[in-house]
């Protein structure tokens, strides 16, 4: 499986970060080595001193597609789950200064937290889904599945136009405004409709 995450995909995340509100999606790449599952603990990496959270809503391919049109896209994920798109903001920025690729930045080994997924069925409203991320019990971030710039379908049958979908990938959708920094310490979690899905202790 891969993980394939969507950058900017929140107008007031872009703004808060300084970046211009996309055209089209920003996609980037973790390898399966990012994820981080079961509520494990998070290790705060010695080649960072500036490690945000991002919370995402997650979804995960059920069939295998290449240039999946829009109106076909539902066919091609069966379930949600939400996790933590963690980035080396100070690796980053030095990156993007330089106009170099990101992936020291975020495709660092358990770079990618990931709660249990729920089969899509289950919920009443996919386009209207509330999610939100604490921050040793403070609420930190706050989103809402209808504030995405590019939906789910949109999400799917772009990203197929250039990479092969396969059964098990998963899709990390973008972040809401909010993004923060970790201390060691710290415990996270994520709630999906007022549901706990996971937690995760900064070591």
């Amino acid at each position: 499986m891969k993980v394939i995450a969507v950058g900017r995909n929140y107008v007031d995340h872009a703004k808060e970060l300084n970046n211009p509100v996309p055209e089209s999606p920003v996609i980037f790449m973790k390898p399966d080595t990012a994820i981080l599952k079961d509520n494990k603990d998070f290790y705060f990496p010695d080649f960072s001193k500036d490690i945000h959270y991002e919370v995402e809503l997650v979804l995960r391919i059920c069939n295998e597609g290449k240039h999946v049109s829009k109106k076909f896209a539902h066919k091609y994920y069966d379930a949600i789950g939400l996790g933590i798109d963690f980035t080396a903001r100070d690796i980053q920025s030095a990156q993007k200064a330089k106009g170099l690729p990101w992936e020291l930045a975020k495709a660092f080994d358990h770079s990618a937290v990931i709660s249990p997924l729920i089969p899509k069925g289950e919920f009443e409203d996919l386009t209207n889904l509330n999610f939100s991320l604490t921050k040793n019990g403070e609420t930190v971030q706050r989103g809402n599945t209808k504030d995405m710039i590019f939906d789910y379908d949109s999400l799917i049958s772009f990203i197929s136009q250039y990479i092969t979908l396969r059964k098990g990938d998963l899709i990390y959708t973008g972040t809401p405004a909010g993004v923060g920094p970790v201390s060691i310490g710290d415990k996270l979690e994520g709630f999906l409709e007022e549901k706990s899905m996971f937690t995760c202790q900064i070591k």
